[in-house]
């Protein structure tokens, strides 16, 4: 790796990732950056060699690092981060602010952002992944953007520049979301946060949430309406045809596809990237050999394989 910049927040060179996610596997990245804040990230990324990967990292709650780690200096946002302002209807978060706490601090300003409430991880995620639930999508909501280019400069994203999708923006490579403003919906807070409430129930009544997982493995198939109106909806879910596959509750290694909810990726104490990674795949190739589906992922994979991954 080329001579790093000296920046004002934290460097830390071969810093393992396993622990950092969700999923805990995964091998170390040549470099973790912790920036200090916005103008630190700015001033790194000007002076870093345009060579050199950048990878953001949130907290990992949709990742597999796979063995091998990661040939990049993966970027983590903390304290620096995580600020939640309400004014009026509107809400600017930090990356780093957590989808939950979002959620909660909106319904206590009387402000309906409760889809936020159940999605793991935090805003930067959100927003790169157009997270969303209960039929509500971040896209829905998303005013603006910040963020620093991979060169450096200090933007702001419309959702026109993002081009929200299922599950995926056009975030360039390489550029760091800092914050997002939200618009929502008025409402009483005590309904807002009752609402919640019963989703969080719901939540642990339906999904592993004990489990060291990594929230909704694929993405739902597009094209399967139950009206037949449009291309890009997703009424058929993937648990449905990963069932059908009978691949509900299927092991490979340490990794499991969860009995409970069979969308769910589970690493059962001492799964390897490498055992989880696979047993998607065996799942994808059963879906498709079973219904012709080609289910997609919705967790992302980052990093290189060892020599003994299959």
């Amino acid at each position: 790796m080329k001579d790093m910049p000296i920046p004002r927040g934290t460097l830390t060179p071969d810093r393992s990732l396993a622990e950092l996610t969700w999923l805990r596997v995964g091998g170390p990245c040549d470099y973790l950056f912790q920036p200090a804040d916005v103008e630190d990230l700015a001033h790194f990324l000007a002076e870093l060699d345009p060579d050199v990967q950048v990878f953001p990292m949130g907290v990992g709650s949709n990742l597999i690092v796979r063995d091998g780690g990661l040939r990049a200096v993966v970027i983590r946002m903390g304290r620096g981060f995580n600020q939640i302002e309400v004014e009026g209807t509107c809400v600017t978060a930090g990356v780093a602010a957590l989808d939950a706490h979002v959620a909660r601090k909106a319904a206590d300003a009387g402000v309906d952002l409760t889809f936020l409430r159940t999605i793991p991880g935090a805003i930067g995620g959100a927003v790169r992944m157009n997270a969303g639930c209960y039929g509500s999508y971040t896209a829905d909501v998303f005013v603006s953007a910040q963020a620093v280019t991979r060169d450096g400069k200090i933007v702001t994203l419309t959702a026109n520049d993002l081009n929200f999708q299922y599950r995926q923006t056009n975030l360039p490579q390489g550029w760091v979301i800092t914050e997002a403003k939200f618009k929502g919906h008025k409402g009483d807070p005590d309904a807002l946060h009752a609402r919640m409430t019963a989703q969080l129930q719901k939540r642990d009544e339906t999904q592993p949430t004990k489990d060291r997982t990594a929230g909704s493995t694929f993405r739902n198939p597009a094209g399967f309406s139950s009206t037949g109106k449009a291309d890009d909806v997703h009424d058929l879910k993937a648990w449905k045809v990963i069932d059908d596959a009978g691949m509900r509750g299927a092991r490979r290694g340490g990794a499991q596809m969860s009995e409970m909810h069979s969308n769910f990726l589970v690493n059962t104490g001492n799964a390897t990237a490498a055992d989880l990674e696979g047993l998607g795949e065996d799942v994808r190739k059963s879906v498709f050999q079973n219904s012709g589906i080609q289910l997609q992922w919705e967790i992302m994979r980052v990093g290189e394989t060892t020599p003994s991954d299959p």
